[in-house]
């Protein structure tokens, strides 16, 4: 590979993010466990976000506006006000989680830094994307931060425009296989897979990839194996 630059995805994969969300959702599920199973709940709270998705983007504060309208939806619009208090609650405590940078992290930038552009590729609000990364004490290691409203192939090959480089010197390294990995293959870069132990389900796929420019790492640290 003759790569000029490497992009890194910021949660769950610099950062914990996904558990946080999870042990909202079983806070949600608990707080509407009188209206329906929590399994229904969830399934109920999946789809109300994805309908969202187009309107609200990906983030928190669409997740909470999600769980409010998922709330009014599963109890028939008959949700008591100190329900909804409470879900903003959550997400305001899901907004202040501590910022808790996974194994090797760390490690990995300070070992690169220097030796090509590194910059973070992910998605989510801006505001609140930009704030992590402040708190995470990461920024100093990054050339540029582009939080992107999406991530399909449109979208990083507008990034790789402006960053002026070819498709084949941008290698980019995520836990997502939908986000992360399948559309910058499908432009003609590279990719780096790094599994989180939890993955939000709209972000699976249910095939394999074989390609020779994609590359499946147990953790943050075999990408220094990789790279010369």
């Amino acid at each position: 590979m003759t790569l000029k630059v490497i992009a890194f995805d910021a949660d769950d994969t610099l950062f914990i993010n996904e558990t946080y969300f999870d042990e909202t959702e079983k806070k949600f599920c608990g707080l509407m466990e009188d209206y329906l199973s929590h399994q229904g709940i969830s399934q109920e709270l999946f789809k109300v976000e994805i309908d969202n998705l187009k309107l609200y983007g990906y983030g928190i504060k669409g997740y909470i506006l999600s769980m409010i309208e998922a709330a009014m939806t599963i109890s028939n619009n008959a949700i008591p006000i100190e329900i909804i208090e409470k879900i903003i609650q959550y997400g305001k405590e899901l907004l202040e989680k501590p910022i808790e940078l996974l194994d090797g992290v760390e490690e990995t930038l300070a070992t690169l830094h220097g030796k090509y552009k590194l910059i973070v590729a992910t998605k989510g609000d801006l505001l609140d994307q930009r704030r992590k990364l402040h708190n995470s004490g990461l920024g100093h290691y990054f050339h540029h931060i582009e939080v992107m409203s999406d991530k399909q192939e449109i979208d990083y090959s507008d990034l790789i425009q402006r960053l002026e480089i070819q498709p084949s010197e941008f290698f980019m390294i995520g836990n997502s296989l939908k986000s992360d990995v399948l559309p910058v293959l499908a432009i003609g870069g590279h990719a780096a897979h790094i599994p989180f132990h939890t993955t939000w389900a709209h972000e699976k796929i249910d095939h394999t990839i074989e390609h020779e420019n994609f590359s499946t790492f147990e953790k943050i640290t075999d990408v220094l194996k990789k790279l010369p």
